[in-house]
């Protein structure tokens, strides 16, 4: 019975934390215009701009609010931002190595990273 009440607790203590981890990264910018261009002149950060349009763009308009959330205005981790893709969670449907692959997926970490960048 203790073990169980300790696999709860240690449960509901991680749920928290990846749940307010990326609340409390936020910064002042949301929608504000960007005033350069993502230089996709690198071919990973290239493929990773184009499965971002094609996977992440219909809810995340550039990084924006959408019917997702704004990505803009959150510092996240690349390996928080691939915990939510494969894992999905609050609304986001998660996407399966079927659909993004590994190399896909760390490009399109790649690029959302960069656009974050553009402030």
């Amino acid at each position: 019975m203790a073990i169980r009440r300790a696999i709860f607790f240690a449960t509901a203590i991680l749920t928290m934390v990846f749940a307010l981890l990326p609340a409390g990264c936020g910064s002042d910018r949301r929608d504000e215009p960007f005033t350069r261009s993502v230089d996709v002149s690198d071919g990973k950060v290239a493929l990773g701009q184009r499965v971002f349009m094609r996977n992440c763009n219909q809810c995340h308009p550039g990084g924006s609010a959408g019917l997702g959330p704004s990505l803009n205005n959150k510092q996240l981790f690349a390996w928080y931002i691939k915990f939510r893709v494969r894992h999905g969670g609050e609304g986001m449907p998660a996407f399966s190595a079927d659909r993004v692959s590994d190399s896909q997926l760390d490009a399109a970490t790649d690029y959302l990273l960069q656009l974050r960048a553009l402030q």
